[in-house]
């Protein structure tokens, strides 16, 4: 477990190493163009016939900005002041879920810094809460990203993203509805298992390398890693630490100014850790992609091929005997399996002056995300931004995950689905205070993972009001 908490810590670190400066969904998205991700933000005029990086291999998420708000060359900073009501924050006190209120304060500072061959972007928000009847839930939070992209050469681009949270309330993150990331990619961890009140490390992280050989061929190669650690294992009874590595190659080609199509192989070790030994699964998938983008800020992808899965001894719960102790587990692990599965999904993203809108759905296998095993993963997100006023603000964002054990039976199966949303409306006041109201919903129904089955539901009203400050850089 030790071991784990190391990896876990390290690997942010390592990034924060390699970056001049230094995490999901994040926890704010650095604006990028909706095709390719932030690589194009470090392209200048004169490079129009640059090819774009498909979402499907780029490994960024879709902007949540509008293209009117967005702005380049400045440190942004802060501090919000939050108030929320939650109907399930301690989990069931004899069977019946208990409500508390809190009280958070975060500071947040951000760097977006692009020259003509660099585009960085920093966040770091901490952050301390507070509750009114149930102490012992108080808290100290960590949020904090790197999402970095450099030209070595006019037709090589680096990139690297890392986001790292520590936390015990999934709610306690800044601008929660901005941190729902809405992804194109082939190959994403799985953070839809939630348990609302518990602590946690989480830390996805991937790199990536582009070259454009020719006008209008383009090979790239990429790796992802996600780690899922709970220290206190206590507190998510039937849910596990979790683990994934990947890595991708990929030829895309530009058949006309707005199509690209290309193909790609991928490979994921996924991994989950029951107490008595690791669960593992290796996938690899060969994949068809094809985007569509008439503009660097509308495009919209699919892709699809088949993926290849090896299931090694799975190890799962069972029901304790009279006087056991849960979790109980199965005396013999399941059987190795191999099978061949369908890979599939399709994303939009688009981004208007006043306006900003992301879809995606994905069917593959992935992490469990906390779950026992790896998982045949259903997952469609969606977030929309819209500016109502000078001064007022709305988004909505949200998704559903079906998450199907791989090699679960009926009486030892952890399938189950979730559904989440938040919306809210911000009103700019002044300057440099923001006024902001919300409400988030979660229903998880997972009936053979404790923490989850006993309260599926949690409803949260919050308000915020916070205080921004923005200074240009090298003026």
């Amino acid at each position: 477990m030790y071991m784990k908490l190391v990896e876990t810590i390290s690997v942010g670190l390592v990034l924060l190493a390699a970056a001049p400066l230094w995490s999901q969904d994040e926890q704010r998205p650095v604006p990028v163009p909706a095709a390719t991700g932030p690589v194009s933000d470090v392209s200048s005029n004169e490079d129009a016939d640059r090819m774009q990086t498909p979402p499907p291999v780029s490994g960024q998420s879709y902007p949540t900005s509008f293209t009117s708000g967005e702005r380049s060359n400045y440190l942004r900073g802060g501090l919000a002041f939050t108030s929320a009501y939650t109907d399930n924050a301690v989990g069931p006190v004899n069977g019946v879920p208990v409500s508390d209120v809190s009280y958070s304060v975060a500071p947040f500072l951000t760097l977006d810094e692009t020259t003509p061959r660099l585009h960085l972007g920093l966040t770091y928000a901490p952050g301390f809460t507070f509750y009114q009847r149930e102490s012992n839930l108080n808290e100290a939070d960590q949020n904090a990203s790197i999402n970095l992209q450099y030209r070595l050469s006019p037709h090589v681009t680096f990139s690297a993203r890392d986001s790292f949270q520590k936390s015990s309330s999934v709610f306690n993150q800044p601008d929660l509805a901005s941190a729902v990331a809405v992804s194109g990619s082939t190959q994403e961890g799985n953070f839809s298992v939630i348990a609302p009140i518990a602590d946690r490390l989480s830390n996805s992280a991937n790199v990536g390398i582009t070259y454009q050989f020719a006008a209008s061929s383009m090979v790239g190669a990429g790796g992802t890693l996600t780690n899922l650690h709970y220290p206190n294992q206590t507190e998510v009874t039937g849910l596990y630490d979790s683990s994934s590595q990947g890595g991708l190659a990929f030829y895309s080609v530009r058949i006309s100014k707005i199509n690209y199509f290309g193909a790609t192989y991928q490979y994921q070790r996924l991994a989950s850790y029951p107490a008595p030994a690791t669960n593992e699964t290796q996938t690899n998938a060969l994949l068809l992609f094809y985007t569509l983008a008439p503009t660097k800020r509308f495009s919209i992808s699919v892709f699809g091929g088949p993926q290849y899965a090896e299931v090694g001894p799975q190890f799962f719960e069972i029901p304790c005997p009279l006087n056991g102790v849960p979790p109980c587990f199965a005396a013999a692990p399941t059987p190795a399996s191999r099978s061949w599965n369908p890979a599939a999904g399709g994303s939009l993203g688009w981004q208007g002056r006043l306006s900003s809108l992301a879809l995606s759905y994905s069917h593959l296998i992935s992490g469990g995300g906390g779950l026992i095993g790896a998982v045949k993963m259903d997952n469609v997100s969606a977030s929309i931004h819209q500016q109502l006023s000078r001064m007022l603000s709305a988004s909505v964002a949200g998704g559903y995950a079906q998450n199907d054990i791989l090699t679960a039976t009926p009486s030892i199966s952890s399938n189950g689905h979730t559904i989440s949303g938040t919306a809210s409306l911000q009103q700019q006041v002044g300057q440099h205070l923001n006024l902001q109201l919300g409400y988030t919903r979660l229903h998880e129904d997972y009936s053979t993972v404790a923490v989850l089955a006993v309260t599926p539901d949690t409803n949260r009203e919050f308000v915020s009001i916070s205080y921004q400050f923005s200074r240009p850089l090298g003026r």
